[in-house]
């Protein structure tokens, strides 16, 4: 039969899908008298076609919206069909109309429910007789009961999850519109019931009502202090990631005070460095160890002291991160201290305005806090040190709590985890920059937190193999490692 209808192939036009519909009688009438011929195959009543039937699922799925046009005129898109944006859910697409049917098509089974006519808000498809419900609608719809192992509708959760994304994308008094335009619109379509559901969820992402919100979402939204529960689940991943993998854990390595005045000095010059405030090391050294005045940059000058001396004071040394609502008064008042310098970048006050590093949008200024108080509640459960130094820095520097800083602050947190152990602190150098930087981008992006461990265990070495009393010393000696350098194209980072 498909050798047939493809040899009889001889009209000169498209007669893969021809649909009655969009004919005239004669017409009509000449592909039934084809039909008779042979030359043609009917799909179902009032669909023809030339091709052999192993064809007739991808035809019906490439034309799909301009074939249920033709078969049930007026109708509009519904319940899960509508929520995924008018595809099919397990191969079935739902339709909702004046009356009730269920057609079985090739690769696809069309389940037509009765409901309300097309209402105002309801959207033409390709120009044809065919719609895609308002807003209000869909979600009215999708808060219907479903019995069966097959659910027609996207359900209370989906709706909220919809909700809470559309209060985020478009703010608060969109949402309100929307329940408004629902409210009266639920009459006429008979889902009083449904609108009751939607309202409560709308009061309670808009903090009105007692939440009844069930998504973790929702409920991170709704907590006395709401928090990002995406990132929240990225530190429980990092987290589970660090407990699952034995780590190194050199030993600190400036055991004088001598030692370890060079060492905070280099590491606050690098950190300051991977900021954008650069300095040569030699006249960085001036000021922040030998006294020098600080004639010109007196506050690029500051930001490498405050590091320095946050670096090197056991107060601020053996601070580790607090768990809970502790750690937001420990974070401030540390990130005050460092920035004493920058009154213009509020030193100590959480962030107002949104802060984002290229494509990476940090967390939002209003669940600083929650995000904080619930991450920081995962660090005990990560061995002390140099694990619980990953986690804890990654915290600090996804959540980007303050207007400026924070990746200075990160490693501070960091370093300070270490020190609390007796392990070697971290240093960051010119020429780690970007491999640094680029897995915690991975990290961020993909959740994939195996390139951020190993980089940091391989820099944790490399810092552990210099001799840090002699500062003339340490510093040619990274300089022959070409820790100073930028360019990886040009230079690669080497072990002392």
């Amino acid at each position: 039969m498909s050798t047939k209808l493809a040899a009889k192939n001889t009209t000169g036009q498209d007669d893969s899908l021809l649909l009655y519909a969009e004919m005239d009688g004669a017409r009509i009438r000449a592909v039934q008298r084809r039909l008779k011929a042979g030359d043609l195959a009917l799909i179902a009543k009032g669909i023809a076609t030339n091709r052999p039937p192993e064809d007739w699922p991808a035809l019906i799925a490439r034309d799909r919206i301009r074939v249920l046009a033709a078969l049930f005129p007026g109708a509009i898109f519904g319940y899960r069909s509508a929520f995924n944006g008018g595809v099919p859910v397990d191969g079935v697409v739902y339709l909702s109309h004046t009356y009730k049917r269920i057609l079985a098509l090739p690769g696809l089974t069309v389940s037509v429910l009765k409901g309300a006519a097309k209402q105002a808000g309801d959207m033409l498809m390709q120009g044809r007789d065919l719609y895609f419900p308002s807003e209000p609608r869909l979600l009215l719809e999708n808060l219907t009961s479903s019995r069966g192992p097959v659910k027609k509708s996207a359900g209370r959760e989906a709706v909220e999850a919809r909700l809470l994304n559309i209060c985020d994308s478009r703010g608060e008094d969109a949402l309100s519109r929307l329940r408004e335009s629902a409210r009266a619109l639920a009459p006429t379509l008979g889902f009083e019931r449904e609108f009751m559901v939607l309202d409560s969820l709308v009061g309670s992402i808009l903090g009105t009502r007692v939440s009844q919100l069930t998504t973790v979402a929702g409920k991170a939204r709704t907590a006395p202090v709401p928090y990002d529960p995406d990132r929240l689940a990225l530190f429980e991943k990092l987290a589970a990631e660090l407990r699952a993998t034995p780590l190194r854990q050199p030993a600190m390595v400036a055991p004088t005070s001598q030692a370890r005045t060079n060492f905070a000095f280099l590491e606050s010059y690098f950190s300051n460095f991977i900021e954008g405030t650069e300095f040569d090391v030699q006249e960085a050294r001036g000021f922040v160890l030998d006294g020098k005045p600080i004639e010109d940059r007196p506050k690029d000058s500051h930001d490498i002291m405050g590091v320095c001396r946050q670096a090197l004071s056991p107060a601020w040394v053996n601070q580790t991160l607090s768990s809970g609502e502790p750690v937001l008064a420990q974070l401030r008042a540390r990130h005050a201290d460092q920035m004493a310098e920058r009154p213009e970048v509020s030193p100590g006050e959480f962030k107002v305005k949104s802060n984002r590093a290229g494509n990476t949008e940090f967390v939002v200024p209003k669940l600083v806090r929650g995000t904080l108080i619930e991450g920081s509640r995962i660090l005990p459960s990560v061995p002390a040190g140099t694990a619980r130094a990953l986690l804890a820095m990654f915290l600090v520097s996804e959540v980007h709590p303050f207007t400026d800083g924070n990746g200075r602050l990160a490693r501070l947190v960091m370093n300070a985890e270490l020190s609390v152990v007796g392990a070697c602190r971290i240093i960051i150098p010119t020429l780690f920059r970007e491999e640094y930087l680029d897995c915690l981008r991975v990290l961020t992006r993909e959740g994939n937190a195996a390139p951020y461990i190993a980089a940091m265990q391989k820099i944790q070495d490399w810092t552990a193999a210099f001799d840090y009393q002699d500062i003339d010393g340490v510093i040619a000696r990274m300089r022959a490692c070409n820790a100073f350098e930028r360019s990886l194209v040009q230079f690669r980072l080497l072990k002392p």
